[in-house]
């Protein structure tokens, strides 16, 4: 039995096999921005944007790396 009751025409898709079988995160990096991850169980694509942009992954990973303080 499935858990999920949401009907599947308001089931999110994923944007490379249109699987309704994905994961939305919405989180805040260390940089303080606010971006959308979505991971596809289907066919494994995994995107994250930002206000409805699109970012690669070196952008994600500089803004949610953390800096040194120096003393």
């Amino acid at each position: 039995m499935s858990l999920v009751t949401t009907p599947a025409s308001k089931l999110g898709t994923c944007t490379t096999c249109a699987s309704t079988r994905i994961t939305e995160i919405t989180m805040t990096l260390t940089d303080g921005s606010i971006v959308d991850f979505v991971s596809c169980h289907a066919c494994e694509t995994k995107s994250w944007k930002q206000a409805g942009a699109d970012l690669d992954i070196t952008t994600v990973l500089g803004k949610a790396k953390k800096h040194k303080v120096a003393v």
